[in-house]
């Protein structure tokens, strides 16, 4: 049985997910009319004080998760890398720390590691989600094109190798990672069975052109963060430089509204 989240993924046009970092940005991604929540590791990460890549601390992330869902009251999906293990059973305890803070979906990387390795890895999240009687949905994210793991021109054919692979051990979704060339991504939504997500790209077409390619999600990935950083750069080195308030208030939303938006 599907569930709400997993229905999403169904409608008429791919869901378009803003990846958030932390409460505040869930709760503004909430409000301005996000069907559900996705986290981006790197954003989570970084607003911890970590660098990307599997080191955030696994009591931290999911304290995150908790107070992401204490905020906002849509479908959650947490994106947690490579699963903070190599054991499969770790992973599969980890999933179920995050379903039981909230998570109903869950993001998973093979990275450069053995595409075998991930598949025991799915196994065992699905059968914590089994054993919590809940329809937990499993994203895999494939680094095929972002570490061009495949010689040119068969990035198609590994993506879907993999895929095949990744539906058997239990997954729903295939998120091709720096994916943007349209007709290989018709290739890819149209060869496999699992519903296809892509990232935000140089190049990638818009939400109504990715839907008739078959394109089930659409995720912002880091870039929100990133864009924040290098906004909140430019206006802290101006502040520093002259002291000025103006910049600082020009855009600005007002103090209650921020407020307001955390209820008590």
């Amino acid at each position: 049985m599907n569930s709400p989240f997993h229905s999403l993924h169904l409608q008429a046009t791919p869901i378009v997910l803003p990846n958030a970092w932390d409460a505040g940005s869930a709760r503004a991604i909430a409000a301005a009319g996000a069907q559900a929540i996705a986290t981006t590791s790197a954003g989570v990460a970084w607003s911890l004080g970590y660098r990307d890549g599997d080191v955030l601390p696994l009591q931290e992330h999911l304290a995150a998760v908790r107070r992401i869902r204490r905020v906002v009251d849509i479908p959650l999906s947490v994106d947690i890398e490579g699963g903070y293990a190599d054991d499969a059973a770790t992973v599969g305890d980890n999933v179920a720390r995050f379903m039981e803070a909230g998570a109903v979906g869950i993001n998973i990387q093979d990275g450069s590691g053995e595409p075998a390795a991930l598949c025991r890895k799915i196994e065992a999240a699905r059968k914590a989600a089994e054993s919590a009687a809940l329809p937990l949905y499993i994203n895999v994210r494939t680094d095929v094109y972002a570490r061009k793991l495949a010689p040119p021109g068969e990035y198609v054919a590994e993506v879907l190798r993999r895929a095949r692979d990744y539906r058997e051990a239990g997954a729903d979704g295939i998120f091709a990672l720096g994916a943007s060339e349209p007709e290989e991504i018709r290739a890819i939504a149209g060869g496999t069975p699992l519903l296809l997500n892509v990232v935000a790209w140089p190049g990638l077409a818009p939400a109504a052109q990715l839907a008739a390619l078959g394109v089930r999600r659409i995720s912002a990935g880091s870039w929100l963060p990133q864009t924040m950083w290098a906004h909140t750069s430019v206006m802290a080195r101006a502040f520093l430089a002259d002291g000025r308030s103006e910049p600082l208030l020009a855009h600005a939303a007002s103090y209650a509204e921020v407020n307001a938006s955390f209820g008590v």
